[in-house]
């Protein structure tokens, strides 16, 4: 039984992408922490989310993995690194050597860490070119997890994600039901009846034609692509004002997403 829970990393963490009715972002930690919430009484569960958006590796070790060191949970969720990784002329041999101290720093302290992979993005516009140092950098978390012990959310294996229907408009973060289908893999990762299978196909949709695909690749560049480029070349991040959500009810994180599945 998982009585504690602290999530630690970036936007994907934070749960960008997936918005409850008042618009803070829920995401799949979040919907995660229900579902370890579920097998205990009520009552008798702690979830803390530490991540923020745009955060660089160090960022995170700085700010967050002592804050998770202090709280000492049963399970930490540590996702971290991509940031680092999409930026030109990073090394993913360098970026890991700097994520293994942070795992051995975590596991010192919490029961268990859960790492996480990264996503397949050969379909993602922006990102395909860099799908090989992706997967580098993943292969030295698998082997990290291995020297440590860890469990590892393996994203780049979770298939349906690859559907556009499991992304946000903006191409680079997950929709409410991506972030579910990767809440309800990180249950599996760990041994939970999960209510539903995150690996269920996704029903057909009609095909779209060469008009209707170049022009969302028109309006996602100039919403979304453009801002995102602008924000690089200012040394700008999305997360320079933003605030952790902190310490979380499963009782309110139930209330703003309806259900988990």
């Amino acid at each position: 039984m998982i009585g504690s829970y602290v999530a630690v990393g970036d936007s994907f963490t934070e749960g960008v992408g997936d918005p409850g009715p008042d618009g803070a972002f829920v995401g799949w930690a979040d919907r995660f922490a229900v579902l370890l919430a579920d097998r205990l009484p009520e009552g008798d569960f702690q979830y803390t989310n530490l991540a923020v958006r745009g955060k660089l590796l160090d960022q995170i070790v700085a700010d967050q993995v002592p804050r998770a060191r202090e709280l000492a949970p049963d399970l930490v969720s540590f996702c971290a690194g991509g940031n680092d990784i999409i930026r030109p002329g990073t090394d993913p041999d360098e970026v890991a050597e700097r994520f293994e101290r942070a795992v051995a720093d975590l596991t010192s302290a919490a029961g268990t860490v859960m790492v996480t992979t990264g996503f397949d993005t050969r379909g993602v516009p922006v990102l395909k070119h860099l799908r090989g140092k992706i997967a580098t950098y993943n292969l030295h978390v698998r082997a990290i997890a291995d020297r440590y012990g860890c469990p590892v959310l393996d994203l780049w294996s979770l298939r349906t994600v690859q559907d556009r229907r499991a992304w946000d408009q903006d191409r680079l973060h997950l929709s409410p039901e991506g972030h579910t289908r990767v809440a309800l893999r990180a249950g599996q990762v760990l041994g939970i009846d999960v209510p539903a299978d995150p690996d269920q196909p996704w029903p057909p949709l009609p095909p779209r034609g060469t008009f209707e695909v170049r022009r969302d690749d028109i309006h996602w560049a100039r919403e979304y692509l453009v801002p995102w480029i602008g924000r690089r070349l200012r040394g700008e991040s999305s997360g320079d004002r933003v605030v952790a959500k902190g310490t979380l009810s499963p009782e309110d994180i139930r209330s703003r997403i309806g259900t988990v599945a």
